[in-house]
């Protein structure tokens, strides 16, 4: 629990009326403290926001309405910390002028609630305003302060190399990577931060995890969903970029990483860049997209991409990437990693198989009944997280019959409902611990991989909604005797 003054700070939130702040950040930060992980008076939160509309009151009334449904918290404590610890400040036209009066308001804060210096500011904007807003803040002086000074930018950061470099040295000209946290929300859940207690406080599984003992590795984040409202945005970035490039890559990092010097941010972003570099170059007779038509999900008959977009003229953006990589290293060698991501599939789950090798020999292959299907590690970050481990049994009687089992672990029959992945984060931002966030080198790196294929011409194969993708991706691992595991 936090409770040194010198962590008393000032959270300011651009965007702070919007769609982010409604959904996550504010029911986040109150349910911090609701958990006593944040005291009553440590944060004090600044929304920022062009409106001239909003004043302090009017906040605080919108803030009221959006905790109202939060569980077991009773309305007096909701009504007391949005009156004394939120307010709201206009960032108009976003000029020069318009800072110099932000930052008056922040010292005025700061002096009338005591604070030490100590600032948080949060990007939740879309990608445009970054530099814009970036450049406003160090024009403004208000990259640094008499305590510590922290940048949380949202992702995507770029759109592909050249612009991720670009706004790399946007961010370097006015903050220090030391003070940059650059958000992913998957690395805040709490089954993805298992991966490496996991791997590393596990020998009988750390000791396999290897091209001896592993045949190949497969992470597929699947979404039922459409575009709905994000439909201008995505046709715009497209899933290479909406899921790829950051939240697939991120797992593909933890899973073949090294074991770092230590269980601390530069030491595991060392050994997560060591991953993207020993990535072999990508072809595209090894990428698959795809775009999904109208279908059916569960018993509801759903539309089109094109439909949902709602627009007369074509669109060729990828709702659906497959693809197989390779890893150049002592390690993985000649192991295929297979991933695939893709929206109107049949259901919600994100999974990590690890598929171990066969047997060199079986001896029951003379029986006919006797099929050997290898050992499987499947890890499930959402939902019903957990593990399930595969292995052969012989069923009862005669004849000879082998069968596929599962051990397993499910984190609801353990523990208490896993926290958003955002309180997760917060609250390292809060505590200045960059493990989870990622590294200007990690963003530039996974950028390397991806930008050749975005700049050239592949084709986009059509998938009905509620399919596991296009039927040309049952190719790429078919060439290897692998095929896609559906669960």
């Amino acid at each position: 629990m936090i409770k040194s003054d010198g962590d008393r700070h000032i959270f300011v939130v651009f965007g702070g009326t919007g769609d982010l702040m409604e959904r996550k950040l504010l029911p986040a930060i109150f349910h911090l403290l609701d958990s006593g992980l944040i005291q009553q008076d440590q944060s004090i939160i600044l929304g920022v926001a062009r409106s001239r509309d909003h004043d302090d009151e009017s906040i605080r009334q919108w803030a009221r309405e959006v905790l109202h449904n939060t569980d077991r918290i009773s309305e007096d404590l909701i009504n007391k910390w949005c009156d004394s610890n939120l307010y709201f400040q206009s960032i108009g036209d976003g000029e020069d002028e318009d800072f110099k009066q932000l930052a008056q308001r922040i010292t005025a804060l700061e002096e009338e609630n005591n604070l030490p210096g100590n600032r948080i500011f949060y990007l939740a904007l879309p990608p445009v305003a970054f530099e814009p807003t970036i450049t406003g803040l160090g024009n403004a002086g208000l990259n640094k302060s008499s305590g510590w000074t922290r940048l949380v930018i949202e992702k995507p950061f770029g759109r592909d190399l050249e612009s991720a470099q670009a706004l790399n040295e946007v961010v370097h000209n006015r903050f220090n990577e030391s003070q940059i946290y650059r958000i992913d929300h998957y690395l805040g859940k709490e089954t993805v931060q298992n991966l490496l207690v996991f791997r590393f406080a596990n020998s009988i599984f750390e000791s396999l995890w290897n091209r001896d003992r592993i045949d190949s590795i497969q992470i597929s984040v699947a979404e039922d969903l459409g575009v709905g409202h994000r439909a201008d945005y995505y046709d715009k970035a497209g899933a290479f970029r909406d899921m790829v490039q950051n939240h697939l890559t991120q797992l593909l990092t933890l899973i073949a990483m090294e074991v770092p010097s230590a269980f601390e941010a530069d030491a595991i972003r060392s050994e997560k860049v060591k991953v993207l570099k020993s990535v072999v170059p990508l072809e595209k007779d090894r990428v698959i997209l795809g775009q999904y038509t109208k279908g059916t999900i569960g018993d509801e008959q759903v539309p089109g991409y094109l439909d949902e977009l709602n627009r007369t003229e074509k669109s060729t953006t990828e709702t659906f990437v497959a693809m197989r990589m390779e890893i150049a290293n002592w390690r993985w060698q000649g192991v295929p990693f297979y991933l695939r991501t893709g929206k109107r599939m049949p259901r919600r789950s994100t999974k990590i198989t690890v598929r171990f090798r066969h047997p060199p020999v079986s001896v029951f292959h003379p029986y006919n009944r006797c099929t050997v299907t290898s050992n499987a590690l499947i890890i499930t970050l959402q939902p019903n997280e957990g593990f399930d481990l595969q292995f052969e049994v012989k069923s009862p009687g005669e004849p000879l019959n082998i069968e596929t089992k599962h051990l397993d672990f499910r984190y609801a029959d353990e523990f208490e409902p896993l926290p958003d992945a955002y309180r997760t984060l917060l609250l390292d931002v809060i505590q200045g611990d960059q493990t989870l966030f990622v590294h200007g080198d990690e963003v530039e790196e996974s950028w390397k991989l991806y930008t050749p294929l975005l700049k050239s011409e592949m084709p986009v194969y059509p998938y009905e909604a509620g399919t596991w993708g296009p039927d040309e991706i049952y190719e790429l691992p078919k060439r290897l005797g692998e095929q896609w595991l559906n669960r």
